[in-house]
């Protein structure tokens, strides 16, 4: 659930009853030692500060007490039913060389996959004999590193890979991946998403506190922080490209000649994508951004003959079938006799699956390190096409993160693989030798 909804509050009733019922030891980790030490100062209000406290709260649960450490960044309550919990930040070693039932994962939006192998070996030997894991968070901001165990948790419940799953979550039904900028405006407008998300709206969290957010935060911020919505889940979760860094060139040769064009927008048509794609030296293909631009619609007339000057009717222009540019660019363009491609949607898992190979298995791209496009692939995962193992389309593993940079060049891309023809190479000069 979104922040400051209570999510702690729940907690503690359940390891109250873990503790004093159930008599089971748990790890409570935190991202931050400042949140775990609040989370211990609350349990320390229900069983007091010390052992045989005169000024408990609850007499009977501090009746319960064997043990109250205190020690920075090792704080723990022991009972005498052999109940345990331990506090920590997930940074300090917490847990190490103790078993425990039940890890808890705070603040699980900053959880990263080396903490979660040091972690989870914790409880492989649960004393219980059924070790139990309980995630709590919100949507991370950039879906990577930090926060993938998180993701890769939440996608296998929702999409029902887990089946010893339970997965909770206050928000409202929707997928903002999928709406144009006028859908998604209404969205966060509505009152009824406001209080699907958040279950402590005119108690905890104010309405005029969401008032004031709704016209501080961007529709997709707002979205996030305070309707709690995610991405689409995808079967992946992790980045499409872990080599494009490397494939970078300081000095494309401006003589390589032209392949295609790819064109894309993003879902609100606010902005425009064109990568545009050279043959290269050998087989290699070059990459680039040739605009990454702001576009109103009234701007049309003015993309169309930005592509008529430099591609007329000579580059092929290809574009998804499922870009918003389609429905602005197609009939224009076609209208000038351009070589127009739109590619349905095996065409484009084709396109997909090229580039992905082009960068990770046998390289044969380059690109320029543009920034925008660079951000573009970084934050791009696979989603995997159902009932078709192996096939897989462009996902982006945050809700801020504009896909339309890297669905330009993979057009491009498959523009020069599949509708461009390589200049064949001229007759080679006569060289004459002087014999003297």
């Amino acid at each position: 659930m979104p922040r400051q909804n209570g999510k702690n509050g729940s907690l503690e009733a359940v390891e109250l009853y873990m503790l004093v019922v159930l008599g089971l030891k748990i790890l409570h980790t935190s991202h931050l030692l400042g949140s775990a030490r609040k989370a211990f100062k609350r349990l320390m209000f229900f069983f007091g500060t010390k052992v045989n406290d005169p000024h408990a709260k609850f007499p009977e649960l501090n009746a319960l007490v064997k043990e109250i450490r205190k020690t920075n960044g090792q704080e723990a309550i022991e009972l005498h039913n052999g109940g345990l919990i331990e506090l920590g930040a997930r940074t300090g070693g917490a847990g190490r060389g103790s078993s425990f039932d039940v890890l808890v994962v705070d603040e699980a939006q900053e959880y990263e996959e080396d903490e979660q192998e040091a972690l989870k070996p914790t409880i492989s030997a649960a004393p219980s004999g059924d070790p139990v894991t309980i995630f709590m968070g919100t949507p991370p901001r950039d879906l990577s590193e930090r926060g993938e165990p998180f993701v890769r948790v939440r996608n296998n419940a929702v999409l029902g890979k887990n089946k010893r799953a339970a997965w909770i979550e206050h928000s409202p039904e929707g997928d903002v991946d999928r709406m144009d900028e006028a859908t998604l405006i209404a969205f966060v407008q509505d009152p009824k998403n406001w209080a699907a998300a958040n279950p402590a709206l005119g108690i905890r969290v104010l309405l005029e506190t969401v008032q004031d957010e709704l016209h501080e935060f961007s529709p997709r911020s707002f979205a996030r922080e305070r309707l709690n919505m995610w991405p689409t889940p995808t079967e992946a979760g992790k980045r499409a490209f872990t080599k494009w860094d490397d494939l970078a060139i300081d000095d494309p040769d401006p003589e390589w000649p032209v392949a295609a064009y790819g064109v894309d927008m993003n879902p609100e048509r606010t902005k425009v994508s064109i990568g545009v794609s050279t043959f290269a030296e050998g087989d290699d293909i070059h990459l680039e951004l040739a605009a990454d631009a702001p576009f109103d619609e009234r701007g049309t007339t003015a993309l169309v003959e930005w592509l008529w000057e430099r591609a007329k009717r000579r580059f092929p222009i290809v574009i998804d079938s499922f870009s918003p540019a389609r429905d602005l660019l197609e009939a224009p363009l076609k209208a000038k006799r351009m070589k127009v491609f739109i590619l349905g949607a095996a065409e484009y898992t084709q396109a997909c699956a090229g580039l992905h190979e082009a960068v990770e298995k046998y390289p044969a791209v380059s690109h320029f390190g543009q920034e925008h496009l660079d951000l573009s692939a970084k934050n791009t995962v696979q989603d995997q096409i159902k009932n078709r193992p192996g096939s897989f389309k462009w996902n982006r593993l945050s809700l801020d993160v504009d896909l339309s940079p890297i669905v330009s060049v993979t057009c491009a891309h498959f523009g020069a693989v599949k509708f461009a023809k390589r200049p064949r190479p001229g007759p080679a000069k006569k060289r004459y030798a002087i014999v003297g």
